[in-house]
């Protein structure tokens, strides 16, 4: 018997509750693609208008900054097109960190979007597969209760090799689930820190070039 006809027995033998699995795992596995591709495009469109802006805010080009950052669809954009509007009515770095600090209100929910579906569907997958074994030990030993001594212990084997099946399928996608949601969470996390280091900055520069020269000029 080779490999491929190995998966198809071992997928037969887990019965009616290999389909709620498989719909767990196909979900999972849309939500975990997605969110990698938003993440991915979301960090480098990030690298992207921070390289850009970074020399203008430094050159104090302010009116450009906010022109640029107001079109930009990039998180940092979203930032700092909120720190150099209100730098027009406050120069203060309370208020100028309070109005970045709304716009990361803003992004990171949309940052950690349907990432936590990854790890409720790797325990859901978990139970759905316990549940189809015990539901496959119950029809084992109910139907070894109906055959002759001899063929117990053979069916009974049989049976619970069977039911162990959904389990086993169950573990095969959880834990690789567990591991993709810790690395979107990881990916997630690197991308809030580089959004506040990127603050941090904006602020220090606004300090020293606020008082020189205002945003409308």
């Amino acid at each position: 018997m080779n490999a491929f006809q190995t998966a198809v027995k071992f997928f037969q033998d887990c019965g009616v509750f290999l389909y709620p699995s498989l719909l767990i795992m196909a979900m999972g596995l849309a939500i975990a693609i997605e969110r990698w591709v938003f993440l991915r495009r979301s960090r480098t469109a990030n690298r992207q208008a921070w390289a850009k802006m970074l020399p203008m805010l430094q050159g104090g080009q302010l009116k450009e900054v906010l022109g640029m950052a107001s079109e930009s669809d990039s998180a940092i954009g979203n930032i700092v097109n909120h720190g150099l509007t209100r730098l027009q009515t406050s120069r203060r770095r309370e208020d100028l960190d309070m109005a970045m600090e709304e716009g990361m209100m803003e992004i990171v929910p949309r940052l950690e979007r349907r990432t936590h579906y990854i790890a409720t569907f790797a325990n859901v997958i978990t139970l759905v597969g316990l549940l189809g074994t015990i539901i496959g030990l119950i029809k084992g030993f109910t139907a070894v209760a109906q055959v002759n001594p001899a063929e117990k212990a053979e069916l009974l084997s049989a049976s619970i090799s069977i039911a162990m099946n959904n389990t086993a399928f169950a573990l095969m996608v959880a834990i690789p689930f567990l591991l993709i949601h810790a690395f979107l969470q990881a990916r997630t996390s690197e991308i809030v820190d580089g959004l506040e280091a990127a603050k941090i900055s904006f602020l220090n520069l606004m300090q020293r070039i606020a008082p020189e020269q205002p945003a409308n000029r």
